[in-house]
């Protein structure tokens, strides 16, 4: 069952840096500074940077050891979130892209 789990969790991974590297392009043809950085072609892990303008940065770390989302304005950490919740404030991001918001017009709302 364990290894099962395992295996799941790691297709898991996969997914979600995919669903990352295609959120970056699509940020990034928006206007957002945005990236997204893997090590090698097996994307077991990913580092997603979004600048959302006025030293508000949100970054994303996903590996086979967990999930991280920190969002920092002022080179100061205002929130750091694990697991589920990340993935949520993730969701919240992609709304960004979904709805066609320019950086000057929007920003992201915090839950």
């Amino acid at each position: 069952m364990f290894l099962r789990l395992a295996s799941e969790y790691r297709g898991f991974v996969k997914d979600l840096v995919m669903n990352l590297q295609a959120l970056a392009i699509v940020l990034e043809n928006l206007g957002y500074l945005a990236s997204c950085y893997t090590c090698g072609d097996q994307l077991h892990s990913a580092s997603f940077m979004v600048s959302l303008g006025d030293d508000h940065l949100i970054r994303f770390l996903v590996s086979d050891y967990g999930i991280t989302w920190t969002e920092m304005r002022d080179d100061r950490e205002l929130m750091k979130l694990e697991g589920a919740e990340a993935i949520q404030q993730l969701h919240e991001l992609a709304n960004l892209a979904k709805f066609k918001l320019t950086p000057k017009h929007s920003a992201l709302t915090v839950s």
